[in-house]
């Protein structure tokens, strides 16, 4: 899932930066409305969050500490709950909610910008 969505959000920006894209005037009607029908189709496309960076600070700490990566991409690109990914993992309700504090404090302060 994490492959999809860091593939998603690369082919999104390419996007904006005029990937081929065809030049359409702002009043064309219909080219709006495709545009709306495809930003309500895409289930990941909140502005808010920067994939590409999360991916990249989950590369550096899967360097740091594997298992705490393991954890936060099960959680945040699996969607699976502290139980859920207890039993995934293999380990105790106790060590992944340990672990999923640390590694959220660890990305908090990579993906903070100076």
């Amino acid at each position: 899932m994490r492959r999809v969505l860091v593939d998603y959000a690369r082919q999104r920006n390419a996007q904006r930066r005029g990937d081929g894209a065809q030049r359409l005037s702002l009043h064309d009607t219909q080219a709006a409305l495709e545009v709306d029908e495809a930003r309500a189709l895409a289930s990941f496309d909140d502005e808010r969050v920067d994939v590409l960076a999360i991916d990249s600070a989950l590369t550096r700490l899967e360097k740091i500490d594997a298992p705490q990566s393991r954890i936060v991409e099960l959680r945040y690109f699996g969607g699976l709950t502290i139980e859920e990914t207890a039993s995934v993992a293999g380990i105790s309700l106790a060590s992944v909610k340990r672990e999923w504090a640390m590694a959220r404090a660890w990305l908090r302060r990579e993906l903070s910008v100076p």
